[in-house]
């Protein structure tokens, strides 16, 4: 029998949670279960999701801000059709490939600043930080890094010695290297460890994402006199937040600085296929192949694959002729305004902040009694049940998704598409102010789902 995909979608529609289980991640399976996320979706298009039964979702997460163009945009499909249709020579691992050139050539013309001059592809966010600490010991001959606490770069081995979330690292403590922590926006004690002389780098999310956490306005620019004081590599993780998520193409750019490598990924590819990239000095590149016999001494399967440089491409003119860096900051602002009025109705809000569509909503203990009561019980049951009784309603009620941004910040994270729109923004805020509302009535629906999942933990 031949394969035909629509017919193996059709016959097998509905099984997901249980192949999930099975095969892929059980644990995962019973959380998503226990908190009522295991809808089984069937179209995803624009900043909508549709189940099976035709129920229309609002999606406020962007598959972690993958889907910066909305889900499924015609031009990104029709790009694909058209490769498909070109038998094209990929991943000629001895040979060149015309796509990621063109790719490359387009990162460094109209987007890179001045000094960065080369791109190095691969897979995953998590690759292109790993990469780019390889290169800065490269260059600079030195082991140690430093990055910000609440910083997340990945979780594969290298990432994860930067990773300042101790619930991702506590069991691999043993085979981490490297990384030394400082709290974000300490700008003397960044000194300090930049002063020893055996720092290669200097990792930094411009927007850290695990909590939407803001350095202050003059941290960025201190820490750029340092490092090259002390020749020191800064490298910017734009993984999440560059190509526009925040406002500006780079996110540092809200600081006007220049780092000196930059790490790419997620919304890259417009949603359709892993890419990963990082965009670095000639004179980095030229102390890590640095010579004919090593010129293959950094490098992956799937570099310079021509579905991701597809991908790449298009998405790069999709954000530029459709105005989306415009529209994160013009809804990003609108969405935290609103946001803001409401909180000032809300004891239980206790700070609206972020940069374009990349927002976080932090919750804090109230003062009114009876509230005060419900949130101590809550935080004694656990301590992401009360973000996680307001996510549950806000699905289960209004069909927006949205998430937990970290453990125990009681932080909710709102990271839409670029694309989206005013009457998107309504529908949220309208949603959230109802699910709010009813938060601040204790005892309540809202504080029994809170005991209710802590009874399936």
């Amino acid at each position: 029998m031949s394969f035909d995909l629509k017919e193996l979608i059709a016959n097998n529609q509905g099984k997901q949670l249980s192949l999930l289980s099975e095969y892929i991640n059980p644990q995962m399976a019973k959380v998503l279960k226990t908190i009522g996320f295991d809808t089984v979706y069937a179209k995803g298009q624009g900043s909508h999701l549709w189940d099976i039964d035709g129920n229309d979702y609002l999606d406020m997460q962007s598959g972690f801000g993958v889907f910066a163009l909305g889900r499924s945009h015609p031009k990104v499909k029709k790009a694909i059709r058209d490769y498909l249709e070109i038998d094209s020579p990929n991943l000629i691992k001895l040979g060149t490939q015309l796509l990621a050139g063109l790719l490359a050539k387009k990162l460094i013309d109209e987007y890179a600043p001045d000094g960065i001059d080369t791109v190095f592809f691969c897979n995953s966010g998590a690759e292109a930080i790993d990469g780019a600490l390889k290169f800065a010991h490269a260059f600079t001959g030195r082991k140690r890094v430093v990055y910000c606490k609440n910083a997340f770069h990945g979780l594969s081995i290298g990432p994860l010695s930067i990773n300042g979330l101790q619930e991702f690292r506590a069991d691999y403590e043993a085979i981490l290297c490297g990384g030394i922590e400082i709290p974000l926006s300490d700008t003397a004690r960044l000194e300090e460890e930049l002063s020893r002389g055996d720092v290669a780098a200097f990792v930094f999310e411009p927007v850290i994402g695990h909590g939407v956490f803001i350095p202050t306005d003059d941290f960025l620019p201190a820490a750029r006199e340092l490092c090259s004081r002390y020749r020191t590599l800064m490298i910017a993780d734009e993984v999440q937040t560059g190509l526009g998520r925040t406002g500006k193409f780079f996110a540092y750019e809200h600081w006007n600085i220049t780092p000196d490598i930059i790490a790419l990924s997620k919304a890259l590819s417009g949603g359709y296929c892993p890419i990963g990239a990082i965009l670095y000095p000639k004179k980095v590149y030229n102390s890590v192949y640095k010579s004919l016999d090593q010129c293959m001494v950094h490098s992956s399967t799937f570099s310079q694959n021509d579905l991701a440089a597809v991908c790449g491409l298009v998405t790069l003119d999709v954000i530029r002729e459709e105005g989306l860096i415009e529209n994160s900051s013009i809804i990003g602002k609108y969405l935290m305004d609103k946001l803001r009025d409401m909180a000032e109705r809300y004891e239980l809000v206790r700070e609206i902040r972020g940069l374009g569509l990349m927002i976080a909503v932090e919750f804090g203990e109230p003062k009114s009694l009876l509230l005060k009561t419900g949130w101590k019980m809550i935080n004694q049951l656990h301590h992401d049940l009360f973000c996680q009784s307001i996510l549950v309603p806000l699905m289960m009620d209004h069909h927006i998704l949205a998430q937990v941004s970290g453990h125990g910040g009681h932080i909710i994270k709102l990271l839409p598409p670029m694309i989206f729109s005013r009457e998107d923004a309504d529908r949220f805020l309208n949603a959230f102010d109802q699910v709010l509302a009813a938060a601040h009535k204790f005892p309540g629906p809202i504080w029994e789902i809170g005991s209710r999942l802590a009874r399936n933990l």
